[in-house]
């Protein structure tokens, strides 16, 4: 009988292939990044063949070091980076076009002219250049031709969970989940199908769409490296991360910190609808059951300052030295950095802001920088956490966070100072993967219930707030100040060059 649950964690930066036993120790995992191609200022491409072939060699390389066999699979669980956009020849399954990533903003021209009480009401999502439907739109607009094909179902649409589930089946499946669908704008929420008017404002043909499935179920099964293995969940991954972390109850609630920062609640089975800048956004579906909705706070940049840092101006060598530079100052000494390369998300959602670096003087080193950089990751999360206080009515006693950034234990520490609130992480930091693998394996019968789930879960460390209410105070009162001095920076009225 087969002793392990495999699960695909295609993200923004990476894929990796991770594998897990029944009480969710990491069994083994192999990882690989691909190119991040930025052609034009606010453009961010990928390649999806290349995301392709490194899941297949993520796969065969994972069961190689850990002696296993797809035998030993009980089935495999698919997570990924929502909001890209993957478009390919059905008959052939080439990608027509790179692969537009959530991070892109060339269709913020598209986006200013768009009804939000329409959407909101509709999908739960405020417009913005971050999901689906306007980035399949500049495709369709923007590729001769192209609209004709997808009208003849020549041309397929799928988020990066529909493109892995059409190549690991060879072709034979077309779905995708109702996490990843209420991604797209183009989803409704009451009926969680493709809603035809929305298809019309985007000028998207219904053809080139997946059909939506539930979060856990059979999907069927694999081929290539895994023949025969149940293909048994799809979930984005930051449902994934709400799941892998059993907020299994409303008003649980977790962020996870990687390129960017996503906080999500549970809000049960009825959608909450957002008055403060948030996202309500289906949480996971089981089967046939009533599906869970969740709040989300989602913000452009988190690790990805840390990147810029490291990347753009060669202050750091690694990700994980700003954890050594940052420490060697005490604060940053009045220095706010706004990292809004893609705009804001939540709860400003504003696409005309950039980033900015405010308070520098000739006293100032990259250390403070640097530290203005982990404060901002921090800052950013409290607005989410006093947004989802206001829709929902519950405050937060505890976060439980996971991802990369969760490793540097000063940033860790400076939530819990800017939050007020204690800072829990997991002994499993994995929980994308290990969401992916809890829905597969519940939808195959490998854990019997949610308890066998929550039984799984133990704290691996815990920040306490240290910071006094008045530098708290001054602290968020210098950030909004910055915030307001990144906005107004770039005019949407126009479609930019092309």
């Amino acid at each position: 009988m087969a002793q392990y649950v495999g699960a695909i964690d295609q993200g923004t930066t990476s894929t990796r292939f991770m594998i897990f036993d029944r009480s969710g120790t990491e069994i083994g995992r192999h990882q690989l990044e691909h190119r991040q191609i930025q052609p034009r200022s606010g453009w961010v491409e990928h390649d999806a063949a290349e995301i392709w072939e490194n899941t297949l060699k993520t796969i065969a390389v994972a069961l190689a070091d850990t002696g296993l066999a797809a035998s030993d699979l009980a089935a495999i669980g698919i997570t990924n980076q929502r909001e890209t956009v993957v478009l390919w020849d059905s008959a052939t399954g080439t990608p027509v076009a790179p692969a537009i990533v959530w991070q892109d903003t060339r269709t913020d021209y598209l986006v200013a002219g768009l009804d939000e009480e329409l959407l909101r009401e509709r999908t739960g999502l405020p417009p913005a250049t971050y999901f689906s439907a306007p980035k399949i739109q500049w495709l369709l607009d923007h590729t001769p031709g192209l609209r004709d094909r997808a009208v003849r179902g020549e041309v397929l649409f799928g988020t990066v969970d529909s493109w892995l589930i059409w190549n690991l089946t060879g072709g034979a499946l077309h779905v995708t989940d109702v996490t990843n669908a209420s991604r797209t704008m183009l989803m409704n929420l009451t009926d969680l199908d493709w809603d035809p008017e929305l298809l019309g404002l985007f000028g998207i043909p219904r053809a080139m769409l997946p059909e939506i499935r539930s979060s856990a179920e059979v999907y069927g099964t694999a081929g290539t490296v895994l023949p025969g293995v149940p293909i048994a969940a799809a979930i984005g991954d930051q449902q994934a991360a709400l799941f892998g972390q059993t907020c299994f109850e409303p008003g649980e609630a977790k962020c996870t910190y990687g390129t960017g920062g996503f906080l999500l609640m549970n809000t049960g089975t009825t959608p909450v609808r957002s008055s403060h800048g948030l996202i309500t956004t289906v949480g996971y579906r089981f089967g046939d059951q009533r599906p869970v909705f969740a709040l989300e706070g989602s913000i452009a940049a988190c690790g990805s300052a840390i990147q810029w840092l490291r990347d753009q101006l060669g202050v750091l060598d690694t990700a994980g030295d700003s954890e050594t530079l940052a420490g060697r100052v005490d604060d940053s000494a009045g220095v706010c950095f706004v990292p809004a390369f893609s705009g804001l998300f939540a709860p400003y959602w504003r696409p005309d802001a950039r980033a900015a670096i405010v308070g520098l003087s000739r006293f100032h080193t990259a250390a403070h920088i640097t530290r203005a950089a982990l404060e901002a990751i921090c800052y950013q999360t409290r607005d989410v956490v006093e947004a989802m206080a206001q829709d929902s009515g519950t405050v937060l006693d505890c976060l439980q966070v996971d991802g990369g950034v969760t490793a540097n234990a000063l940033c860790m520490q400076l939530q819990a100072d800017i939050l007020g609130v204690p800072v829990s992480r997991p002994a499993v930091a994995e929980t994308t993967a290990l969401g992916a693998a809890y829905a597969a394996g519940l939808a195959v019968g490998f854990w019997a219930s949610l308890d066998d789930l929550r039984a799984n879960r133990h704290e691996d460390r815990r920040w306490q707030p240290s910071w006094t209410p008045a530098r708290r105070a001054d602290g968020i009162t210098r950030w909004r100040a910055a915030i307001d001095r990144s906005l107004d920076w770039v005019n949407l009225t126009e479609e930019g060059p092309r």
